[in-house]
Formats: structure tokens, C-alpha cells, sequence
């Protein structure tokens, strides 16, 4: 993204072919662009300047693309035999003056100045043109990115692919090799400014270049440029000729792959389906006087006694996977008929041991009527048999069949002119009348009436994007709204971005909006893809209509929904729809749009190195300047103390501490909860940096009974938390807590807050420390390998020859620290998500298949179908499994129809969920969170008693004793929930087993944001002291960059595998929109490993070991290695012996005997 773009500029030509021809161009310079593939910069649209000048003067230095390779085919200058005529491919090229015979006519130059050079004019240092009699200088680079471009705006449409060759030179002052690149810069309707990389090649002095590469729009943006830049500052860049072409050319037709499609041969390739038909014509009568439309026969279907029976074709040989296919039928239906009926087309699909059915279209359509079913479907695989066939009116009814055509969309049709109109492709209309220009065509109410509306409320409501907008009305349930059929519009693992507006009326401030896609696969199976969720409000006239807020709205106006999808296996039908509010409310929807979203650039590192002079951002600390730096938050009194003896820490155990400086602040006078002392830090901070916080806090007078304390960070009105503890006035309490600033702020202020009003607070020794990640990774390391790695002697017995002497490899094949991943029934049919998964995770844990508001959503009806498949999934691959949860003590994951349950059926239901649960997976799961986050719910606890819970316990223990039985929480490592401290989990766990409660392990969930490790290693370090294993079991770091997520994530691994009691870590999730929180994803959506999976590999790979050496005079070999599974190779004189080895947890030295 780059600042505000100026948007004036002036041509600029140089037209005379005969003489020397220069136009040298001068803008202003533009901000820095960070999105830029290459790290280049962007400019604003310039104010050109015409002159003439001299021959441009050779100057620079060098510059070395890291990763670039060299092609083969350099073309020195001036080579007769190798001079090359630019093929632009079968299509028009949509370049203008693509070899610059016209001079300059239709390039401008980029903040920098340029010329055409031609044999009258004296060729740059010899350099003669490649492929005509020209070629372009640009020259007086001050900047990487400065270069030629042309605008091709109204010659580019989106989703056709174009393919760019230019062939390129550089010269100047430099030695080896500089990159040249091309760029597209995109200006869109919002004003935003993007960027999109073609290709980079190195190029050598003086020898000419091919550069090829290809870009493809999803939308039509307002402006399109095209540009070539790249060397480094002073060195010239030579360009010959420059082709776009379109990849193929369009075709308006392709051949209709139905056989006999006007039935002109009879029923021949046509089969009736458990029914009867015949084909008339004049000659027999037209059935009812009803006319063919197009030919002169059609199809009559007749004796039907159940909807699917009708007409079918086999289409196998036909049809590949992978491709687009568009069916387009006229039909017409006759009988004993009122109103309408409705008619569809399906594919049934016939594999060896399975039958499935593909859903294309369906319409509805009167008695005698001709009317046009349109639809279209693609096939993900081959299957073994294919059948399109028609069905669907009620029995009796004839079906009438004019003509069928099945077109493939093998190549995209369209025309490259100025005045092209919008091209229809497949991500583009995924939604047929998005803005209701054609009225309620393609949309239906889901459970409600729906009305095309041109205002509401005497004009208070008005349309945004177009002239109409739809309200739903009359719902007598949530799930009521607006709704559209897409099947066959999108393609399975492909990300979709939907866009929205929508607004509510009647008798309410403010309800929630949800956009939900219902997909049905071929199975039957139904899910619910929730989309994008807003909290709206009540409808009010905006000021300026075509103002749309992006954000939540704050009352009474049109508000955006925006959100991505992406299904993992294959639809036969999928709705779109939209519903919330409650029974009553209306929906009003101006328009919807599904469209592929533009791809992200990738992140930019940050800055996030910590100086060794770096220190604590807070002054005064010590107080010893009495309040300088120091003011008070609203009205209250601060003033300086020192400790009273009473506070000596003598009269503590070991487990309590107090701040070492005897004064502190006393504030008084509170009448909010938010005053207390502050100090202004904004020039001290710094972005992205991660900063720990760290302060002494006490109650004073007027406190009753615990309070929450916090620290807190006010950045540009924005609350932020800097860490909190729950407080009595009995003792000092250390808040620990953390966090990081990504956006430059204009103020920055940190104060205590929290008591209510009327308690004095006390605050001593408050520190904000830059967080050195690097010092503390060597301690980790360090730490990891006592903990993690052995003594290994490999012993080699039996082998018929000496090995003394003999050369081996040893290689770790696995680490057996368990490390797993949160996965779901619908990602297993995903392939992609599926391969990165088993080959970097051990563990799996299912993220809602085992819950009881999945397994039994409605009383007595159960679902275990899911559970089961990915239990069955995982035990084929050898992949342990945690169970998650067998009850969740919070009372909104509660379902409703056990919220209305008495007590005493609410018992029975606890009883049976165990009973059902656990013996029907006895000895698979190896753990389960019984009850989950008991530090945050006791919807159980307030119904049945504090027994429930230790009951839970001991009767899942009791069903299945292999399994190990954990708690499990959030919040509780960070130091940021009061309600979730290490000191409250242990109080829980004690008194569970007081209960009798076999509780087996702890997992702490760690959904964390901008982690210390040193907080996190505090909190475990506490709960190690009850001896039980501790897990990580849902962690996820969230960070916009990728970068810095990768930092966090580093942070939280490297702690957990360098902690004793950490026995295993499960992330909840990994892959981009099926993660619990944004951006928090290490795959993106469609494959792409972005830098936080890099780094999650990286360190999978850091924990590996492998050694060589020679095996020794008494045959052993000895290193150091992780835990885990080992593959040898030893080689002899004669032959290579390969073994493979496990090194288990155990006394070190670890001898392990190596057979022959």
C-alpha cells in the first residue's frame, strides 16, 4: 500500500523516426511501496515534462538479485545470427508502440528520464536493437523503481490470462548482473493502490534478455499500468520490444458433446428412466397443440410414478475432470397441472462401490410452456460411469423436452477492444444478479417473503449500489432470509470472497447479520459454512449514501459483510443465504457479490531487533524524583510512600513477594474505576516491538473482598491490557503481562486502573521492558538439549565382518515430542490439507465432531458419523488422538434443548453422554478434557452441585481407564485474565482430587497473542509443582504479518519443547480459514506454506539430529540426539548396511544394540 496518490499528469510524445529522438520525462519522486515483490517503490501518477537532451551518460552500480538464476538464452549485441522477431503468441498485441518505431508515443517515463535510440542516433555503447530498428533508454535512475510504463486500462479485462515477453537489456557502471522487472500497478475503485508481480530475470551488460511472465486480473480495477523497472540507481535500463498478448483465443462456440440433442434421430443415445417416452412431431400430432421451440420434434416423458423418473443420457466418454461444462435445455411440462411445477437436471455419478448425484439447476415451469433451464457442473475426478438425466415434476406429469445442449468452457470467450463490456466468467458471476437489476430473478425467500424495494421509510432508505434493494420479511425464525442456489459456480479448494450489504428494520437498536453457505455433499451430508457475522442496527438515512463504513456500524445504516470460503470436498448443491436477527425483524439486502479475492503480497519483516541500550520505557521509576513524569488519571490525588514494616516479606511464604523499592504511589481520591497514576510513553515505544510489562500493585483503604487491578495502555483511545491481577488488601501482587504496538500512534499513556471507586490503589516499581527474543532462544536451547536430547551408544553385534573402522550416517527420521494439529471431517477430503498434515503432525484432536452439542445437536438424535470417520482416519495413518470434550462447563456451549432440561434430567443426560461417550470409543482417544474451561463456566457446577465435576472424573475414568483425564483452560500463561491464573488452576485441581477425581494431566489451551516467553515459563514453572504432564492443546498466535507471527509462534514453541513438564503441544489448526482466530493460519487458504509454517518447519528441523563418523575398535558409535526414530547407514569396503533405531526416554548413557 503507498499514501495518497497525485493524480494529476500531462503527455508526453516523441514521434520523429528519422532524427534523434528523445523524450526525456521528470515527476516527482513517490513513497515507499512494501508490498513490492522485490522490496522496489511505487509513485503517485506523475506530472510529465517534455524537453529535449543529450545522449544519456553511462553511470551506476551493481545489484544482485538473491535467488535469480541465469538463463541460457543471453543474446549478445549486435549478433546477426541470433536477432530474434517478437511472436507474441495467436492473439493481438495489446501493447501500442510495442518496439517503439514511434518514438516514445504511448510510454511515459517513471520519475526518471528516457529516449529512442536508433542507428541515426549512435546505438548505446554499439548495442544494436534486437528485434527491429530501435529500442527505448531509460536513463537518470535515481531510485530502483523508476522506469517505462503505459497505461493498458481499457485493453486488459479481468479473468482472462495474459502473457508478457519483453526483451531487455541494462548498461552502466557495474559488474556481473542486475535485475529487471515487470510490475503491474493497480489503481481501484476505492482509491487503494496495489501491486502485482510479473517476472524478474538477471541481466548482464550490454546483452539483450527474454524476459516471460503472465498476470491475471479477478476484477476490473479503475486503472491498469503497465511498467518495467528494477536495475539499481544510475544504471540504464535498454528495452527492445514489449508483447501482451491474451494466452489463447477466444473461441464463441465449442461443440455440443449431447448426442441426438433435438431428438431429429427419435430416442436414439436417450434411455427413459423407469418411466416411458417417444418423440413427436408434426406427422403424429403435437401433444396438446403444445409447437416444438427450436426444431421440428420434441420429447415426451410419460407414466411417470416418481419425481426422479425421466430421460437420461450416458455422458462418460464425453466428459474430463476439471473442466466447465454449461447445460442449457428447453423443457415444458403437461397433465393434470395447476400453477407450476419443477424440473431439474442432475448428473448421477457411478463408481465402483458408491452413487452420488450431482445437482445442476432447477426451474420451475407451467403447463404447456416452454421454458429454458440453465446450469452448469464440473467433475473434481473421473468416475466410472456418467449419466445426465432430467427429472422432477410430480408423477403424472409428462415431462416435454424441446432440445439439450452440454458445452464445455474450455477457453474463455471474450474480445480485446476499448469498448469491451464485462466478461462473463465463473468467478465473476458466482451470484446471478447481484443488485437485483433484474428484478427477484435467481433468488428466493428461505422460509420468508422477500420484496424488491426502491426506498423504505419515506425515502429514509435508499438502494447504494444500484436502483433496488430486496427486504426479507415476515421470519418466523432466525434462519429466515434471503437466498440464491450457486451449485456448479465454484470450484472445490478454491477461496471465494463474499461481499455484502445489508441493513434491518423493525422494533430493534441493533441485531446480528450472518452470511452462511449450506453445502450438501453427494453422500447427503449437510454442513453450514458460516461466512462473515456483523452486529447491524436499525435503519436511519446516511448522509452521504454511497459512503459505505467497513467497519461495525454504530447505528441505523447500511453495514458491509465481508468474509472467505473455501470447500474442501466436492458440493452437489450449495445455498447462499443470509439470516440473524431474531423472528420479526426485516433484512433488508442491497446487494451481494461473491467474487475469487485478490492474492496478498507477502509481509514485510519488521524491525524487531532489541539494542542493547534499550530500557525500561517507564521514568521516575524509583520514584526518587518524587512525581516527575508521573500525573494522575482524572481527578484523583497521587503521592509518594514508603513501606510500612508491616510489609516486611518475612511475614510471607516463599510463594509472595514485594516490590525491593520502598516507595510507591499512593492514589486517592478515586471516584472512577479507571483513574490511578499514568506517565505519557509515546515517543518511547517503539512498532512491533513485543513489550513486557511488569508492576507492583496493593489495595488500600475502602477495598472489600478481591478486586481486579490491571495496567493498562490507552494507544490513541484504544484500550489495550497490559497485564491484571485479581487483589485483596492483604499483600503486595506482581502484574505480568505484554504487548505491541504495529501502527505508528499519536499517544501512547499507561496507567493502573481497576478497584471500584473509593479504593485507594498502590503501585511501586512499574516497568515497560523491551523483549529480547534471541538472548533468552540461547537459554532455551541450552535447556532443550538436557531435557530433549540422550547419551546414544549404538552397539553393532553379529555382523559377519569387522566394522571397525566403518564409516556411518545417522539420520533422524522423526522426533517423537508429540506435536499435533486440530483438524475437521471436512479437511480430509481436502488432499493438500491432508499431505501437509501427516507429514508434520503425530497428534490430532477434533475441533467440534466430539462435542456434545455435535454428537447429540438435538435430543435422542445422535451424530457420531463424523467422530467416527476421522477416528478411522487417523488410526489408518498411526496418528494418536486426544479427546475434545466430553462436557463444556460454559453455558453458551451449552445446546438449548439441555439448557430446558430439569435437574434431574439434566443428571440422566450427564450420565448418558458419559456412558455413550466413552464406551463407545474405549481405549482410542489416549486423553480427554473432561470438562472443559472450569475457570470460565459452571453451567454443570450451578445446576447438579460442586460434585458434578469430580463425578465426571471418576466415571470417565471408571468407562475408560487407559485414557488420561486432563482440565483444561485458556488465559491461564499469559498473565492477562484474573479469572485464569496458574494459582486458580492448581486451588481447582487440588480440590478435584481432594473429590476423588483422577485427574491425569493439565492442558492449558494458549490461544495467545505477542507471547514472553519468560511469563509463559513462570506460569508453567508453577504448575509443574503438582507433577502432573502439562500440554499446550489449543495454541494459536495471531499477528497480521507473517513475520511476526512466525516470531510468536517460535516463542511459544521454544519454551514449551524446553520445559520438562510440557509433554506434547497440539495447534488448533493451521490452515487459513479454518483456524479459531485471523491470522493465525501457517497455510494459506489454497497451499501456500506462508512464513509462519516456514518457520514452524524450521523448527521441526532444528529438533532432528544427525551425526557421522567411524564406528570404533569395540564396534560402537557414540553421540548426542533427540528422542525419537533414527535411520543408519554403514559402509564397508564391500557393501552399505542400512539399520533404523528408536531412542526412547530413558538413563543416558542409552546403549542400543544394532543387529546384523
Amino acid at each position: 500500500m503507498v499514501g495518497d496518490q497525485l493524480e494529476v499528469s500531462a503527455e508526453a510524445q516523441g514521434k520523429n523516426k528519422n532524427h534523434i529522438s528523445m523524450c526525456l520525462t521528470a515527476f516527482c519522486c513517490r513513497p515507499e511501496r512494501s508490498s513490492s515483490p522485490s522490496n522496489l517503490k511505487s509513485s503517485p501518477n506523475p506530472i510529465e515534462i517534455t524537453e529535449a537532451s543529450a545522449n544519456p551518460q553511462p553511470g551506476g552500480s551493481s545489484f544482485h538479485a538473491n535467488g535469480s538464476q541465469e538463463l541460457e538464452d543471453s543474446l549478445p549485441s549486435g549478433s546477426e545470427q541470433q536477432k530474434v522477431r517478437m511472436s507474441p503468441g495467436q492473439s493481438s498485441n495489446i501493447v501500442s508502440n510495442h518496439d517503439f518505431s514511434n518514438g516514445l508515443e504511448s510510454w511515459h517515463s517513471n520519475c526518471c528520464q528516457s529516449y529512442v535510440a536508433s542507428e541515426n542516433s549512435n546505438f548505446v555503447n554499439g548495442v544494436k536493437p534486437l528485434s527491429g530498428s530501435n529500442y527505448a533508454v531509460v536513463m537518470q535512475r535515481s531510485e530502483n523503481w523508476q522506469g517505462l510504463e503505459q497505461d493498458i486500462t481499457d485493453k486488459v479485462i479481468a479473468g482472462v490470462k495474459y502473457i508478457v515477453t519483453v526483451f531487455v537489456s541494462v548498461h552502466g557502471d557495474f559488474h556481473g548482473a542486475s535485475g529487471v522487472q515487470a510490475t503491474l500497478r493497480i489503481e481501484n475503485l476505492d482509491s487503494s493502490v496495489s501491486y502485482v508481480f510479473i517476472e524478474r530475470i538477471l541481466v548482464s551488460q550490454d546483452c539483450w534478455r527474454k524476459l516471460e511472465g503472465s498476470f491475471l486480473l479477478t476484477s476490473n480495477p479503475r486503472r491498469v499500468v503497465f511498467y518495467l523497472e528494477g536495475p539499481n540507481p544510475g544504471i540504464d535500463l535498454l528495452i527492445d520490444s514489449v508483447a501482451i498478448a491474451c494466452e489463447k483465443v477466444g473461441m464463441t462456440s465449442s461443440p455440443n458433446i449431447v448426442s441426438n440433442h433435438d431428438f431429429l434421430n427419435g430416442l436414439e443415445s436417450w434411455h427413459p428412466n423407469c418411466c416411458q417416452a417417444y418423440v413427436t412431431s408434426g406427422n403424429s400430432n403435437f401433444l396438446n397443440g403444445v409447437k416444438p421451440l427450436s426444431g421440428d420434434n420434441y420429447a415426451v416423458v410419460m407414466r411417470r410414478s416418481e419425481n426422479w423418473q425421466g430421460l437420461e443420457q450416458d455422458i462418460t466418454d464425453k466428459v474430463a475432470a476439471g473442466l466447465k461444462y454449461n447445460v442449457t435445455v428447453f423443457v415444458a411440462v403437461h397433465g393434470d397441472l395447476h400453477g407450476t411445477t419443477g424440473v431439474q437436471a442432475t448428473l448421477k455419478l457411478e463408481n465402483d462401490s458408491s452413487l452420488s448425484y450431482v445437482f445442476i439447476e432447477r426451474i420451475v415451469v407451467s403447463q404447456d410452456c416452454w421454458k429454458k433451464l440453465e446450469g452448469s457442473f464440473s467433475l473434481t475426478s473421473k468416475p466410472r460411469r456418467v449419466v445426465f438425466y432430467l427429472e422432477g415434476p410430480d408423477p403424472g406429469i409428462d415431462i416435454l423436452i424441446d432440445s439439450v445442449a452440454i458445452v464445455c468452457e474450455e477457453v474463455i470467450t471474450y474480445r480485446v477492444s476499448s469498448n469491451d463490456e464485462d466478461i462473463s466468467n465463473n468467478d465473476e458471476h458466482i451470484v446471478h444478479n447481484p443488485q437485483f437489476e433484474d428484478g427477484l430473478n435467481n433468488w428466493s425467500g428461505r422460509g420468508c417473503k422477500i420484496t424488491l424495494c426502491s426506498s423504505l421509510c419515506n425515502g429514509k432508505i435508499l438502494p447504494v449500489k444500484g436502483k433496488f434493494f430486496v427486504a426479507a420479511t415476515e421470519r418466523s425464525h432466525k434462519w429466515n432470509g434471503i437466498e440464491q442456489e450457486i451449485t456448479g459456480r465454484f470450484v472445490r479448494k478454491r477461496t471465494y470472497e463474499v461481499t455484502a450489504l445489508v441493513q434491518i428494520f423493525g422494533h430493534t437498536n441493533n441485531a446480528d447479520v450472518q452470511l452462511t453457505l449450506w453445502v450438501q455433499s453427494p453422500n447427503g451430508r449437510e454442513q453450514y459454512v458460516g461466512i462473515a457475522k456483523k452486529s447491524t442496527s436499525d435503519y436511519i438515512f446516511p448522509k452521504n449514501k454511497h459512503c459505505l463504513k467497513r467497519t461495525q456500524a454504530s447505528d441505523k445504516e447500511w453495514v458491509q459483510l465481508q468474509g472467505k470460503f473455501l470447500l474442501n470436498g466436492v458440493a452437489s448443491r450449495a445455498i447462499l443465504f443470509i439470516e440473524g436477527p431474531n423472528p420479526g425483524i426485516d433484512i433488508l439486502v442491497d446487494s451481494i457479490v461473491v467474487r475469487r479475492p485478490i492474492k496478498a503480497g507477502s509481509s514485510v519483516p519488521p524491525i524487531t531487533e532489541v539494542d542493547s541500550e534499550d530500557a525500561n520505557v517507564i521514568r521516575n521509576v524509583s520514584l526518587t524524583d518524587g512525581l516527575n513524569q508521573w500525573n494522575p488519571l482524572g481527578s484523583c490525588k497521587l503521592s509518594i510512600c514508603t513501606h510500612p514494616q508491616s510489609f516486611s516479606p518475612v511475614e510471607y511464604s516463599l510463594s509472595f513477594y514485594q516490590p525491593q523499592n520502598k516507595r510507591y504511589i499512593l492514589t486517592t481520591n478515586r471516584t472512577e474505576t479507571w483513574m490511578g497514576p499514568s506517565q505519557i510513553i509515546t515517543n518511547r515505544i517503539k512498532l512491533h516491538i513485543t513489550y513486557q510489562v511488569v508492576a507492583w500493585v496493593r489495595l488500600g483503604s475502602g477495598a472489600s473482598g478481591p478486586q481486579n487491578v490491571n495496567i493498562a495502555l490507552n494507544i490513541d483511545n484504544q484500550w489495550v491490557n497490559g497485564g491484571q491481577v485479581e487483589a485483596n488488601n492483604d499483600r503486595w501482587y506482581k502484574i505480568r503481562g505484554s504487548f505491541r504496538v504495529e501502527k505508528k500512534p499519536s499517544k501512547v499513556v499507561v496507567h493502573a486502573q481497576g478497584p471500584p471507586s473509593g479504593v485507594d490503589l498502590m503501585m511501586s516499581e512499574a516497568q515497560i521492558l523491551p523483549v529480547n527474543r534471541k538472548t533468552r532462544y540461547k537459554i532455551l536451547k541450552e535447556k532443550a538439549d538436557k531435557i530433549r536430547k540422550q547419551d546414544i551408544v549404538l552397539k553393532f553385534i553379529g555382523f559377519h565382518e569387522d566394522l571397525s573402522g566403518a564409516s556411518l550416517k545417522i539420520h533422524q527420521i522423526e522426533n517423537s515430542f508429540p506435536i499435533g494439529a486440530c483438524i475437521s471431517r471436512s479437511n480430509i477430503e481436502n488432499e493438500e490439507f491432508v499431505d501437509f498434515f501427516l507429514k508434520n503432525f503425530n497428534w490430532a484432536v477434533f475441533g467440534n465432531e466430539l462435542k456434545w452439542y455435535h454428537t447429540e445437536p438435538q435430543r435422542g438424535h445422535f451424530n457420531y458419523k463424523d467422530a467416527d470417520e476421522l477416528l478411522d482416519f487417523c488410526q489408518k495413518h498411526g496418528k494418536q488422538t486426544r479427546g475434545h470434550c466430553v462436557f463444556w462447563e460454559v453455558e453458551d456451549a451449552v445446546q438449548p434443548w439441555l439448557r430446558s432440561l430439569s435437574n434431574i434430567e439434566l443428571m440422566k443426560a450427564v450420565q448418558n453422554r458419559l456412558k455413550g461417550l466413552l464406551t463407545r470409543y474405549r481405549g482410542m482417544f489416549k486423553h480427554y478434557d473432561v470438562n472443559n474451561e472450569m475457570l470460565h463456566g459452571s453451567f454443570f457446577q450451578d445446576r447438579l452441585g460442586k460434585d458434578i465435576r469430580a463425578y465426571m472424573f471418576r466415571e470417565a475414568h471408571h468407562l475408560d481407564p487407559s485414557a488420561v483425564l486432563y482440565v483444561n483452560d485458556y488465559n491461564v500463561e499469559d498473565g492477562c485474565d484474573p479469572k485464569s491464573t496458574p494459582e486458580r488452576l492448581i486451588d481447582q485441581i487440588l480440590d478435584l482430587q481432594k473429590s476423588g477425581a483422577p485427574v491425569g494431566g493439565i492442558g492449558i489451551q494458549c490461544h495467545i497473542s505477542h507471547p514472553v516467553g519468560e511469563i509463559i515459563c513462570d506460569a508453567l514453572d508453577k504448575l509443574a509443582v503438582l507433577g502432573l504432564p502439562i500440554w499446550l492443546t489449543e495454541l494459536d498466535v495471531s499477528a497480521v504479518n507473517e513475520h511476526v507471527r512466525a516470531d510468536d509462534l517460535e516463542v511459544v514453541l521454544r519454551e514449551a519443547f524446553a520445559h520438562p513438564a510440557i509433554e506434547g503441544v497440539m495447534l488448533w489448526s493451521f490452515w487459513e480459514l479454518f483456524t479459531c482466530r485471523d491470522h493465525s493460519h501457517l497455510v494459506n487458504a489454497e497451499g501456500d506454506i506462508n512464513e509462519a509454517g516456514k518457520r514452524f518447519l524450521a523448527l521441526k528441523n532444528e529438533w532432528l539430529s544427525n551425526a557421522d563418523g567411524k564406528i570404533d575398535a569395540s564396534g560402537e558409535f557414540k553421540f548426542r540426539g533427540y528422542h525419537g526414530t533414527y535411520s543408519v547407514e554403514i559402509s564397508t569396503k564391500f557393501k552399505s548396511i542400512s539399520r533404523s533405531f528408536k531412542v526412547e526416554k530413558g538413563d543416558s548413557p542409552l546403549v542400543v544394540i544394532i543387529n546384523s
